[in-house]
């Protein structure tokens, strides 16, 4: 059964109630309630693919508490408690902008600027249910800061400039490349090795 954006007649698509028989099995009779995080993951994500907007409406929250045999407000303490769970409905592309103390010193005030310069509102949905712009906490790219999460994807090593331009490439439909922005793989040394070059170029 299709889902509304409200959530209301939301059921598993094929694909997905295998995957959630998947991972309810793999916990002990009698301890289905672990699943509750990855189900309502699972959940949230199938929202996105149908609506638009990755989020847990009630009636959704209910079904999953239901699948497993947990009270729906245990399920909701979960939801509630996780900033990766939304309660209210988000842009298509959730900006998540890292606020903590990385990428403050390495600009994420810049960061956040490129985003209000574009329009784009903290808790708000703007450009016609294209953003939503959320500061969070650490994301775990430290050494890359500052950062951003977008959807699932990792955008780091970011200016204002180049924030920017990731906005304005998903404005027009464009995948932006994930990752860092100044040609670095993972969190290598900016710029390139410094130690072991050696080591580096017999690699």
């Amino acid at each position: 059964m299709a889902s509304t954006s409200s959530g209301a007649g939301f059921a598993w698509t094929p694909e997905n109630a295998v995957e959630a028989a998947r991972i309810i099995a793999l916990y002990p009779e009698g301890r289905q309630a672990s699943a509750v995080m990855p189900l309502l993951w699972l959940a949230q994500g199938q929202m996105a693919d149908s609506t638009g907007s990755a989020w847990l409406p009630v009636p959704v929250i209910e079904f999953v508490a239901a699948r497993i045999g947990m009270p729906y407000i245990r399920a909701y303490e979960v939801a509630s408690f996780y900033t990766m769970y939304n309660l209210k409905p988000v842009g298509r592309y959730h900006v998540q902008v890292c606020g903590t103390t990385p990428c403050m010193l390495g600009g994420s005030d810049d960061v956040m600027k490129a985003c209000t310069d574009k329009g784009l509102k903290k808790g708000g949905v703007t450009h016609g249910g294209l953003f939503t712009l959320t500061e969070v906490e650490c994301l775990g790219a430290c050494a890359n800061a500052p950062m951003v999460q977008i959807n699932d994807d990792n955008y780091e090593d970011l200016t204002h400039t180049s924030m920017m331009a990731i906005l304005e490439m998903l404005e027009r439909g464009e995948t932006p490349k994930p990752g860092s922005q100044i040609g670095r793989t993972a969190s290598c040394p900016e710029g390139g090795p410094t130690t072991l070059l050696q080591l580096a170029e017999n690699g």
